[in-house]
């Protein structure tokens, strides 16, 4: 435990150092929202570390003021963010509810909801920041409908309970692998992908939420073994010309078991699967915020041998051609 306390996470991808009040809010603000910031004291030293690494829908943070702020963000407007402490505490006020966070306790803030925090002296924190619009997404996936408004979550994520405490692991896990180079960096765009979209989902899973009822009865978050073996081997070779029966053997399923656990799942054939993950991992690294690959190294990257079918078909599915990314 005191390991963890101490552990400044992500140190490899410094954002920025500051005892400057105002220099910290505005570097604040860049990566997540405009908000006011206040020292409680006069006589406190701001001492701030903030650490940031970011995939397409899905930032890690550490962050430390190294003294008492009262911070007020209102509304997140754009985004969830799940704050796991690692040391200290902080008050955070949020849909009507007062909540201490604390090693036992983290918090998950609603964009359409105010907030108010007091961060103590001591208060460390790990920060997830997930889009928005890709969290509904990864919920309408998981659904397989569309949902009629905004996800809610109960913003008191119990740390000492089975779900907070996989949630806190799997947020240590991904800044873990970041720091290790092997997530969020620019040869990892498949694996960035899938453990965004592995994240999401099971953050949707395990935290209540307002849809909480409707996922108990998708058959979508207790998927058998063998459709998760099969996925796992997709996301793992989409640049391989992989065929049905690889993805069978791989998953120790015939053929036949494959084609309808896929169809009851997701409603597609497993090689549609594959398809669309292969466009949406040409779609992650054509929309890069930096070192874009040209079209035709995301293609080929990707498992698609015609650059005339990749074009239309990636039309048809995100509205515009791979040429036509900004």
């Amino acid at each position: 435990m005191r390991q963890a306390q101490a552990k400044e996470f992500l140190s490899n991808h410094p954002l920025f150092r500051t005892g400057d009040l105002d220099e910290a809010r505005h570097c604040v603000t860049q990566k997540f929202c405009d908000h006011k910031l206040f020292l409680s004291s006069k006589e406190d030293q701001l001492s701030v570390h903030h650490n940031h690494v970011a995939g397409k829908h899905v930032s890690v943070n550490y962050l430390h003021y190294g003294a008492n702020v009262q911070i007020n963000p209102g509304m997140l407007e754009r985004f969830y963010l799940l704050q796991v402490p690692l040391s200290g505490h902080a008050l955070v006020r949020h849909r009507g509810k007062d909540i201490v966070a604390n090693r036992n306790t983290a918090t998950l803030l609603n964009p359409d909801r105010e907030t108010d925090m007091i961060w103590g002296k001591g208060c460390r924190k790990l920060l997830l920041q997930v889009d928005k619009a890709y969290l509904r997404s990864k919920a309408e996936d998981v659904l397989g409908v569309p949902i009629p408004g905004d996800v809610r979550f109960d913003p008191v994520v119990d740390l000492t309970k089975e779900g907070g405490q996989m949630i806190r692991k799997m947020v240590i896990h991904m800044a873990l692998l970041a720091e290790a180079g092997t997530l969020f960096g620019e040869q990892s765009a498949v694996q960035d992908l899938w453990a965004e979209s592995e994240l999401v989902t099971k953050l949707l899973t395990l935290q209540n939420s307002n849809i909480s009822h409707m996922l108990a009865k998708s058959d979508h978050q207790l998927l058998p073994v063998g459709i998760k073996l099969a996925l796992s081997f997709i996301h793992a070779n989409l640049a391989e010309p992989i065929r049905l029966a690889d993805i069978a053997q791989y998953s120790s399923i015939n053929v036949r078991t494959l084609q309808k656990g896929f169809q009851r799942a997701f409603s597609i054939t497993p090689m549609q699967v594959l398809h669309n993950a292969r466009l949406d991992a040409a779609y992650y690294q054509l929309t890069a915020r930096q070192n874009k690959p040209s079209v035709t190294d995301v293609a080929f990257s990707n498992g698609f041998s015609h650059l005339g079918r990749f074009s239309r078909d990636y039309k048809n599915r995100f509205g515009r051609l791979p040429s036509q990314i900004n």
